[in-house]
């Protein structure tokens, strides 16, 4: 409604009543504004920071860490041994250089005797160089029975001509742990083999690596059902140029990539870890994982990055309060852990008033407004960003103090976190799958590459070892359930 300025000293004399109403409806436009251009900015302001997006979606500006000061210095810790080259005993070979002509007179020193020498040592490797070997199988027959006898070649010898496991190995080595795309793995090998292969022959080597993997994959998926504290997250996965979502299911030992089409529970269930597990499920506080029967415990580095978010856009009181509490029940927990099994009972009722209070003092910064659905909208009712925070912090106490309860369940969900990472940076370099059964084999793959590192074992052995069919194992993942 809008009046001109003579209407509205007609309407004052008139119609007082009305102006009230007007002013009020103002009022309540203003108010509806202001919220909208807090939230607005509160999203401008948004970073990896204070807020769930990637550190990938940053511009490049100086950023606050939310680590709090440690008790360590800054640098290598004392007793750290560091890493450098050593002189070894006993070198591959050794060149000597002679001293024949003295540089101050000329004269030769051939027949003089060496009073001393000095060492110096270079590593460095051979030319690299492709060995082709030839297999040769006799064939006989028998003089007595004429039998026509075949000489056995060795398994994977099955091609008049064919790449070996050793470069078969660093075709998936080079495209699913180092992430080079395909193209470029060709030039590799043209520049440091001499060698002219094609795309189609990495992919029919990543398929190969694949299939030896499906028994290896069921058992790891099984173990994961087993553990006792379960780490999950999700990303956007683009796959034959349409958004897909990666699901990744992991512990400190083990990991688990897959991919579907849908990010919610018809996904989650189709890929088959989920609706089996009853252990503690670490996750970032997406609705689909709370609707599985197993105990649940929330990422408190999310959290803590939300509510600086908070406390930096909206000047609320009761982030700050706790953030600062988080950090000072952590605080005691990992002071605890090094010599009780839990903290006491005293200080867990303190902790939880305490949060009780933060939470009374966030409602009063929030309080509950009438809320009049629009004509024609469905869905929740909509809310600020601090409401909407305070209110999973209410919601989910349980699950975000999780930590404190149980020593066992880590405070925050940096595990899957990780393991998620550099599948974005494979993202970032190729773009997409160009199929659905590139996409599978990569996620296969890079789960069986993934879980080799975290038990200590080598990646090119390991590689090698699913080409000839006896990929590496984790310790304990056969054991029944």
């Amino acid at each position: 409604m809008s009046l001109k300025r003579e209407e509205i000293r007609i309407l004052c004399q008139t119609n007082p009543d009305a102006i009230i109403a007007l002013i009020e409806t103002y009022e309540a436009r203003i108010s509806q504004l202001e919220a909208r251009i807090a939230e607005l900015e509160a999203r401008l302001n948004q970073n990896s920071n204070n807020s769930s997006k990637p550190p990938s979606s940053d511009v490049f500006v100086s950023k606050k860490s939310q680590r709090k000061k440690g008790s360590r210095p800054v640098g290598g810790q004392k007793g750290h041994a560091g890493r450098t080259l050593e002189m070894v005993e006993n070198p591959d070979k050794t060149i000597s250089h002679k001293v024949t002509t003295c540089e101050g007179c000329g004269e030769s020193l051939e027949a003089v005797p060496v009073i001393g020498s000095e060492r110096r040592q270079v590593y460095d490797t051979q030319p690299i160089t492709v060995v082709v070997t030839e297999h040769q199988a006799e064939h006989k027959q028998c003089p007595h029975c004429g039998y026509h006898n075949h000489g056995k070649f060795p398994d994977g010898v099955e091609h008049p001509v064919q790449y070996g496991q050793i470069l078969k190995t660093l075709m998936v080595y080079f495209s699913v742990f180092q992430l080079i795309p395909y193209e470029r793995i060709c030039v590799l090998f043209s520049d440091v083999f001499g060698l002219s292969i094609s795309k189609a022959t990495i992919a029919r080597a990543l398929k190969n690596c694949n299939n030896n993997l499906a028994d290896y994959e069921k058992i790891v998926q099984q173990a994961l059902i087993r553990a006792p504290i379960l780490h999950v997250d999700e990303t956007g996965f683009r796959v034959t140029a349409k958004r897909q979502w990666l699901h990744v299911a992991s512990t400190g030992l083990l990991t688990w990539y897959g991919h579907h089409k849908t990010r919610g529970k018809g996904g989650t269930d189709e890929l088959q870890i989920l609706p089996a597990f009853k252990g503690t499920m670490v996750h970032d506080c997406w609705g689909t994982y709370f609707q599985y029967d197993c105990h649940h415990a929330l990422c408190n580095a999310h959290l803590i990055r939300e509510l600086a978010g908070v406390s930096e856009n909206f000047r609320q009181i009761w982030s700050d309060q706790m953030n600062e509490l988080i950090h000072e029940i952590k605080k005691v927990v990992d002071s605890a852990k090094l010599q009780l099994p839990s903290i006491n009972q005293e200080q867990i009722a303190d902790f939880e008033v305490r949060y009780a209070s933060i939470i009374e003092q966030g409602k009063q910064e929030n309080p509950v407004t009438e809320y009049i659905r629009p004509v024609g909208k469905r869905g929740r009712k909509k809310q600020s960003t601090p409401k909407n925070l305070l209110d999973r912090f209410e919601r989910y106490q349980k699950e975000i103090l999780a930590f404190m309860y149980d020593f066992s369940i880590p405070f925050d969900n940096n595990q899957a976190e990780r393991d998620i990472r550099m599948m974005k940076v494979q993202q970032k370099i190729s773009g997409t799958f160009r199929s659905e059964e590139g996409a599978d084999w990569f996620c296969r793959i890079r789960g069986y590459i993934s879980t080799v590192r975290k038990n200590g074992r080598p990646i090119l052995a390991s590689i090698k070892d699913a080409f000839e069919a006896k990929p590496f194992i984790p310790s304990g993942s056969q054991k029944s359930g």
